[in-house]
């Protein structure tokens, strides 16, 4: 017999994932739509996470275990969530089953998301098979997250594997590469630089920049010291490419603490202490325009200043 806090418990957890799932869905682009950069295209490339980014995945030992039986008590938007999870949840050892749960699904957009997450998941154990999915997806918009949810599942353990798999992610290939290159740079920061290098002569130049802003955030969230001498080591052959790197750190930082980031840019970021002050703007942007322009006030470069106002005030 099910203890009565169960329920209860998993209604709340139900109703939060809903709402990440259903802003996410109103947010998302029609499929098929072109995808632009939310950045400012003279100066600092900002790729936001893909829309329809997979839910948490539910986790090991207190997590709720989902069951067909109690999906199919539920109704609407509760009922295909459970669906969704109970098919994350079968992901790597039954993919028959977990393509059930996910056909179960009754509206079409999460149902394509199920699927793109499968691939994702499932490539943990048989990657052939994982890419297969994707390319059976209708949707180009879930087919394409597909691949790049394969290209991030393998970014630390097989670099040059994630890094082949974004050229498959479609309208998602320069986030793709912007986040795999920045998930290599967690473990290995030399390689993640040397391969922006090599980058920084290939590609459109908003493709090349990207690359070191993706360096500069993902390792400035887990090691900010070594970020700022990854980034000083970025080639000035363009100025815009330290300017990202610097960027990318500022915001990384200010994703946890604001101030500190702010301070970490005074203090430790020499002359490229505008640049990271306009990832730490950047990011407050998504949360309050207006503090986004108050940091934009201690832009010392006036160039620099203007397209931060620009910016924050979009």
């Amino acid at each position: 017999m099910v203890r009565p806090g169960f329920w209860s418990l998993y209604a709340l957890c139900l109703v939060g994932c809903l709402g990440t799932v259903e802003g996410l869905r109103r947010a998302a682009p029609p499929s098929g739509a072109t995808v632009e950069l939310d950045l400012d295209q003279d100066f600092i490339a900002v790729p936001p996470k893909p829309h329809g980014a997979r839910p948490a995945e539910p986790g090991e030992g207190t997590a709720a275990r989902y069951t067909e039986a109690s999906c199919r008590e539920l109704e609407g938007d509760f009922r295909d969530a459970c669906f969704h999870f109970l098919a994350l949840q079968r992901a790597e050892r039954d993919l028959l089953g977990a393509q059930q749960a996910c056909a179960a699904i009754s509206a079409s957009g999460p149902r394509w998301e199920c699927e793109a997450d499968l691939g994702e998941l499932h490539s943990k154990v048989d990657r052939p098979t994982a890419e297969a999915l994707c390319t059976e997806i209708p949707p180009k918009k879930w087919r394409d997250q597909c691949h790049f949810g394969i290209a991030m599942a393998w970014s630390r353990q097989d670099p040059g594997y994630a890094r082949d798999r974004c050229e498959s992610a479609g309208m998602w290939r320069d986030f793709c590469r912007h986040d795999v290159n920045g998930e290599i740079a967690q473990v290995d920061p030399e390689g993640a630089l040397a391969w922006c290098v090599t980058q920084s002569t290939r590609g459109t130049p908003l493709q090349r920049k990207t690359c070191f802003h993706g360096l500069g955030k993902y390792l400035g969230r887990t090691d900010p010291g070594r970020a700022l001498g990854i980034c000083q080591q970025v080639p000035e052959t363009d100025p815009l490419y330290r300017e990202n790197c610097f960027h990318g750190l500022g915001w990384a930082v200010a994703e946890t603490d604001e101030d500190q980031a702010l301070a970490l840019c005074a203090g430790r970021a020499g002359s490229w202490r505008d640049s990271c002050r306009l990832g730490v703007s950047s990011h407050a942007k998504r949360l309050d325009a207006a503090r986004a322009l108050e940091i934009c006030a201690g832009v010392e470069r006036a160039d620099l200043r203007r397209r931060c106002e620009d910016f924050a005030r979009r």
